[in-house]
Order: structure tokens, then C-alpha cells, then sequence
């Protein structure tokens, strides 16, 4: 009975020191292969969401709406809302990073959707603060004038004058 324990031991033993020995160097191969396998499911989920994009949003009915400022002014964005067809499409509450980003020159892609071609009404407002802490709002209307195509279109926040630009793209 000991006997049949020693020999068991020894043999546990001579398979641990033998697993060890030959995982070292298969651990290698391994996490290559992983690797591998990580930038296939990256490169397939890219793909899938531009497939996704093309379904959902088809370039003859597509519109996006971005947000920028028109100038790099210190002013702190606090929120924006989006209207379209008097209906509210977007309303999007800020972060510091993302104020930072605006007035760095950052462009933000707020909404895109589907419309038909033909003439839609857009309402947009804002509201921020200057670095004074003086509160600003401000309310704009656009007519969006989709063809068959996509339709792009930017939105200037001027916050220290209180104004909304548009600009097609």
C-alpha cells in the first residue's frame, strides 16, 4: 500500500515537472494565438458596425447633425438638444473632457438618422456658463434641405454671443 502511494507521488510529481516543462513553451504559441484571435474580433467588430451603419442608415436617407464651437472661446457647454420634425432627436448633457475637446476644436456627432428627402424644420438650443459663471442660452431654427444622398450638417455654438450657426456640408 505504501509502495502504490510512493509510486503515485512520484508519478503526480514527473507529470507536474513534465506540464510545467511543456507549458513554457507552448504559453508562448498560446498567447500569440490569443493575440491573434483578440485583433480578428476587433477587425470583424469594425466591420460589423460599418455593415450596421450602411443597414440602419442608408446613404439616400441618412442625416447627421455635429456640434462645435465657433471659435475656441472659454465656455463651458452644458447641454444641447436637437429637434427634428418637431420631434426631440437628441439631447446630449456634457462632460469636461468633452467641453475640452470642443474647445479645442473638436467636432461632436450628435445625431444621425433617417429622413426622407424634401425640406424638414431643425430647432436647436443650449445652454452653458461662461468662465464669469453668467448663464447662456439660446434657441435657433433650420430648415434641412435633404436630397437623395446623405445630409450633413454642422452646428457653430457661439456661447459668449449666445448664437447657433449652421453650416451644410
Amino acid at each position: 500500500m505504501v509502495r502504490i502511494l510512493q509510486l503515485t507521488i512520484l508519478l503526480l510529481l514527473a507529470g507536474i515537472v513534465n506540464a510545467q516543462s511543456v507549458s513554457r513553451g507552448e504559453i508562448r504559441g498560446l498567447d500569440e494565438q490569443i493575440q491573434d484571435v483578440k485583433k480578428d474580433v476587433i477587425d470583424l467588430t469594425a466591420e460589423l458596425t460599418q455593415l450596421e451603419e450602411k443597414l440602419l442608415f442608408p446613404s439616400n436617407t441618412q442625416v447627421s447633425f455635429f456640434v462645435s464651437f465657433a471659435d475656441a472661446q472659454l465656455f463651458d457647454l452644458e447641454a444641447v438638444q436637437l429637434k427634428l420634425n418637431d420631434e426631440i432627436v437628441a439631447h446630449h448633457l456634457y462632460t469636461f473632457r468633452e467641453i475640452e475637446a470642443l474647445q479645442k476644436g473638436g467636432v461632436q456627432r450628435i445625431y444621425t438618422g433617417n429622413v426622407q428627402t424634401g425640406s424638414h424644420p431643425l430647432e436647436v438650443s443650449f445652454i452653458g456658463k461662461s468662465p464669469a459663471g453668467k448663464e447662456h442660452r439660446a434657441n435657433a431654427s433650420y430648415r434641412v434641405d435633404k436630397a437623395v444622398g446623405p445630409k450633413f450638417v454642422e452646428i457653430k455654438i457661439a456661447g459668449a454671443e449666445s448664437a447657433i450657426n449652421f453650416k451644410d456640408w
